[in-house]
């Protein structure tokens, strides 16, 4: 009961008003025009998305790895090297993002280091790319645990057991080592992916004014001068159907590939 209790009041009440506010107008009556409204900002949407697929691409691709790398250390330097991946976690993000600021801004670390050896300044805050640079450095932890955690499990006489029967490294890496670590990828992809294509701190400090993604414009929907909580409802209820694509569009690649492993 306390479990049920919590996800009704937590979880599906919230879900609740959000579809409620979507779908009526100021009077409570039915509408779609809130949903219809959304379609003036589907730069913005598609904006969001484009940047958190180019985000969740490059954490998978420094990820994995890392991830397997770490997954073949000795045990105890294993937890040594997890514990430094773990340890910005445990760091507030608002912290860790002003941190980062110091380190792109025009008279930032970055530049004054390029000016000694003669390069820049370089403007790489204000833009999109300083905005994938947060994304992948506050979210990147979340795609390397999964993967780790899955590729720790992978024992590694098979890998030496295929390499016996004459296996290449990239057959081995094809027909062993993916396979087994979808389920890893596939929870890592959903895990960044969710919160990078619904931020609006790291675009908001990282990205300057003009950059918004579809986070700050339902931020400042509830909480602007532009104050219209039926049209931050659609908005959000808009980007919570794309998270669920995705979630499922994960589940599926999951149950691929436990059908590759069987195979």
């Amino acid at each position: 009961m306390p479990y049920i209790l919590w996800s009704v009041l937590f979880v599906l009440v919230p879900l609740f008003l959000i579809v409620y506010f979507a779908l009526t107008d100021a009077n409570g009556k039915f509408t779609i025009d809130n949903i219809a409204a959304v379609d003036v900002y589907n730069i913005v949407l598609w904006r969001s998305i484009w940047l958190a697929i180019i985000s969740t691409l490059i954490c998978l691709i420094l990820a994995y790895p890392l991830a397997f790398i770490l997954s073949r250390m000795k045990k105890k330097n294993q937890n040594l090297v997890l514990a430094l991946f773990i340890l910005p976690m445990w760091i507030n993000f608002l912290l860790k993002t002003y941190g980062l600021m110091t380190l792109l801004e025009n008279n930032g670390l970055i530049n004054k280091l390029l000016g000694i050896i003669g390069l820049g300044p370089f403007q790489l805050i204000n833009n999109y790319f300083a905005i994938i640079v947060g994304m992948v450095y506050n979210y990147i932890p979340f795609m390397i645990l999964p993967i780790y955690t899955t590729m720790i499990k992978i024992d590694q006489m098979i890998i030496e057991a295929a390499q016996d029967l004459g296996a290449g490294t990239g057959r081995i890496f094809l027909k062993i080592i993916w396979p087994l670590s979808i389920p890893g990828v596939s929870t890592g992809i959903t895990m960044v992916f969710v919160p990078a294509v619904s931020t609006f701190i790291i675009s908001k400090m990282l990205g300057g004014g003009s950059n918004f993604l579809i986070g700050d414009l339902i931020e400042l929907q509830f909480l602007g001068n532009t104050y219209n909580i039926h049209l931050g409802s659609a908005m959000s209820l808009i980007l919570m159907v794309i998270i669920f694509l995705c979630i499922s569009l994960m589940n599926q690649l999951d149950n691929e590939g436990k059908e590759d492993i069987l195979l």
